[in-house]
């Protein structure tokens, strides 16, 4: 967790102190054209690599009953048997996160008075599932909201999404909530992290990594806009000379914004091989993305070479001396030589 944390600050520190010096085109100009490539070249391959890989066994996520005799009722969301059922599933999965909104935590509760020694206890953690739905469309709020710096005229749309966003002002300039609701649900995903010590125990550096490195990029994000305030009408020539590859000079920008830039390419760099990548990965999911049909569908293995199979009629006639004499019963007999 500190190595995480310490490499985050080291980014955004060294991208900051440089932005003064020489090298502050690299941040700018250089960096963000890289990290954009890298992205999308990155999720192609990971698309495509998704997309070959095969389906040995049939292995839908079911939550429910399978669709069996007609007077049973089929759970058509949890246990979808057709391409319209899953179509429904794959919706609630990715706009509403259903699959999380049903974890369950299990505690073992030692001596328990009721059951006279250990018993197992289920409990709903929709903590989780609220925290990340508020991250999720959050993000997605501000990502929509920063289309502004590159187009010219702002479309209505987007000044429509400004609007409800910031429509509880307070203060000068507009408060906008997405950016305070993003970062408390980053913190509580954090701490959830650090709280729970069988989560803390299996967490990686990649599992903190991409925690840092969202707060950081969501911190110098407010902190240019509340704060440490930057020229907004110099920052958008800047980024829409870099959308039209024109790219301008980027003297006289703030520091702080070269850092959050920094951060932002950083992660575009790191989504498309870490596990951030599930954003289009839920799609390629053989869990979420089949029917469950296994009751009347024969799921072939593409890893299965072809096989040389005999019929009985063939396995008899290849060893029916043998069982014959083994005296198992056959449909034909073999036939007796001449004497």
């Amino acid at each position: 967790m500190i190595a995480s944390f310490v490499l985050v600050l080291l980014i955004a520190a060294i991208s900051w102190v440089l932005a003064w010096t020489w090298v502050a085109p690299f941040f700018g100009i250089i960096l963000p054209y890289a990290a954009v490539l890298i992205f999308i070249g990155g999720m192609i391959w990971r698309m495509i690599y998704w997309a070959k890989s095969p389906v040995p066994f049939a292995i839908p996520t079911t939550g429910g009953q399978e669709k069996s005799l007609s007077f049973i009722k089929e759970d058509k969301i949890d246990c979808p048997s057709g391409t319209w059922g899953v179509v429904k599933r794959m919706f609630m999965e990715v706009f509403f996160f259903r699959s999380l909104f049903r974890n369950n935590r299990a505690i073992v509760r030692e001596n328990d008075p009721a059951n006279q020694g250990p018993r197992i206890i289920y409990y709903s953690s929709l903590w989780l599932w609220c925290f990340a739905l508020i991250f999720h469309y959050s993000v997605l709020v501000i990502v929509f909201r920063h289309f502004r710096f590159f187009m010219e005229p702002v479309p209505v749309v987007i000044t429509w999404v400004e609007a409800i966003d910031g429509i509880m002002q307070v203060g000068s300039p507009r408060f906008y909530w997405t950016g305070g609701l993003a970062l408390c649900a980053l913190l509580f995903l954090l701490c959830r992290r650090l709280w729970d010590h069988k989560l803390r125990y299996i967490s990686l550096l990649n599992d903190y990594f991409p925690l840092w490195l969202l707060i950081g990029i969501v911190g110098t994000g407010i902190c240019l806009r509340y704060f440490d305030k930057t020229e907004i009408s110099q920052v958008k020539i800047f980024l829409m000379g870099l959308t039209h590859f024109s790219p301008v000079s980027t003297a006289g920008i703030n520091g702080l914004f070269f850092a959050h830039i920094t951060l932002v390419c950083v992660l575009l760099i790191y989504f498309p091989f870490s596990k951030l990548a599930h954003m289009p990965g839920v799609f390629f999911s053989p869990t979420r993305n089949m029917a469950t049909d296994t009751r009347r569908v024969r799921h072939i293995n593409p890893w299965n070479p072809p096989k040389q199979f005999f019929t009985y009629a063939e396995y008899e006639d290849e060893y029916r001396e043998a069982m014959a004499e083994a005296g198992l019963p056959l449909e034909k007999q073999p036939e007796k030589a001449p004497e």
